[in-house]
This record gives structure tokens, sequence and C-alpha cells, in this order.
């Protein structure tokens, strides 16, 4: 079978993907792009007329499928999800395999401040944390709203954590635990996060 041509706009998308991943968003300039995904500055500028319009592209179209599998996993677990099956929806779509090469530039920004208010928490993460703090509340009516928010942020946190650390992992594990997949991380991340939700309020 012969493989289809990607389009120039893909390519670009592509290209800038794994540069941003790499090197951060301000580091990566429009000409490093374009050398590596071999099309001229105007096929940018075409496609998306400004380096800020090709970043929000990026990672829309990255985080905009997590958010519709999140909502609809929440969606599948009911009105009475345990914490362990709310924190599956939150983490288990940013986690899958076949999106483990984008890892860097998911880690790289959520973890840039500047990035993270402007580009994702305002446009794409509001809503994730309203439904998913809905969620948790009913799961833990003891816990105040400004703790549940608290602690989702933290999960977050972790969740970048191993994100950004996901191909380097084994290499930090004791020798006797080395042999593991995402399923396993997704698992150990869940009882973690699950056990500090569950902790008293106030301690």
């Amino acid at each position: 079978m012969i493989a289809r041509p990607v389009d120039t706009k893909t390519r670009i998308l592509d290209t800038a993907e794994k540069l941003f991943g790499q090197n951060g968003f301000d580091a990566t300039s429009l000409r490093d792009i374009t050398a590596e995904a071999e099309v001229n500055l105007a096929a940018v500028n075409y496609h998306f007329q400004s380096k800020d319009a090709l970043i929000d592209a990026v990672i829309s179209r990255r985080i905009e499928p997590v958010n519709r599998q999140r909502l609809e996993m929440l969606e599948a677990a009911g009105p009475n999800a345990t914490v362990e099956q709310i924190l599956i929806a939150f983490l288990q779509p940013v986690m899958r395999p076949d999106i483990s090469a984008v890892y860097p530039l998911i880690a790289r920004t959520l973890a840039n401040p500047d990035e993270f208010l402007m580009r994702l928490f305002k446009k794409y993460l509001s809503v994730i944390v309203e439904r998913f703090g809905e969620a948790l509340g009913r799961a833990l009516p003891e816990l105040s709203r400004s703790e549940i928010t608290w602690r989702l942020h933290f999960t977050a946190g972790a969740m970048v954590h191993v994100l950004a650390r996901a191909h380097a992992m084994p290499e930090l594990m004791p020798e006797s635990i080395r042999e593991f997949d995402q399923q396993t991380v997704l698992a150990q991340l869940v009882t973690f996060c699950a056990a500090g939700f569950r902790a008293k309020e106030g301690m």
C-alpha cells in the first residue's frame, strides 16, 4: 500500500508539535519549523497567520479530543461515580499509549504558567475543572469545594510529572520494577491521588 502524502497544513502542525515539545514555544521560531517541515514561511502564514495562532492550533488538536473523552468517560461513570472512576476519567485520556509521542508537548504546556493560563485553562480546562469538581463533590461531600479544587490541581501536577518523565521513568525506578506499561502507571497514579482526595480536610 502506498502511503498518502501528508498535506502541507498537517506537516506544519506535526513539525511544530515536535519542536515545541522538544524546545519550548519561545525557543522555537517559525524559521525552525519551516526548515524542518520543508515548507516556506508563506505556507505557515496562509494556514495560521501567526506563530500564536499556530501554537493554539497545535494545542487544540490534542487537548480537544482528550477533553471530549474525559467528559464521555465521566458521563459513563454515572452520577454516583467513585473517586477512582472519576480520576480514571480525568487521567486516562491523557495517558493513552497512542499519544505518548506528544507527552513532551503536553507536559511542557501544562508546566509553563503563561501558556497554561493564556492558552489552556481559560479556553480548554476551566470546564473540565468545573465538571470534575462537581463529580468529586458528590463522591466526597465532606470536602469543601475549595479543598476539592486544590486537590484536583495537585492531581494535575502529578500527572504532568509523569508525562514529563515518561520516557525516562524506567531508569528512575529500582531494577526490580522497571518493567511496566501505561496501565500500571495509571493504576499507581490513581491510587496515589485517590488517597490524597480521601485525606481529611485541614490535616
